[in-house]
């Protein structure tokens, strides 16, 4: 199945989140071992909130500009944007749930 994730850049991110719907960003790294646990679930969610919200994946490996900007140390580290703002931040590889509930508050 194809990613329904966009691929977010340093290029395209302000474009991204100033979306006018609620946007999730996934930063990863090909390298992180729960990034590739919670990457499945990222992928559930853009299929499910497809119209309703964007979700992107970040690779903080090919951009660094971003994540230096938002102090991302640690990954997965997922932001939930609304009208261009950080509304909500989840650190580590979360239950779907969870990130479905921060999602949910932004619609």
């Amino acid at each position: 199945m194809a990613s329904r994730a966009i691929e977010a850049t340093d290029a395209n991110f302000n474009d991204l989140i100033n979306s006018d719907k609620p946007v999730l960003v996934d930063f990863w790294a090909e390298w992180c071992g729960p990034c590739k646990m919670i990457g499945p679930v990222v992928e559930q969610l853009a299929d499910e909130y497809d119209g309703q919200a964007v979700v992107a994946k970040m690779d903080v490996d090919q951009n660094a500009r971003i994540p230096m900007q938002f102090g991302i140390r640690s990954i997965p580290t997922l932001m939930v944007f609304k009208n261009g703002q950080m509304v909500d931040k989840v650190i580590g590889a979360v239950p779907k749930t969870v990130l479905e509930q921060k999602l949910k508050a932004a619609l």
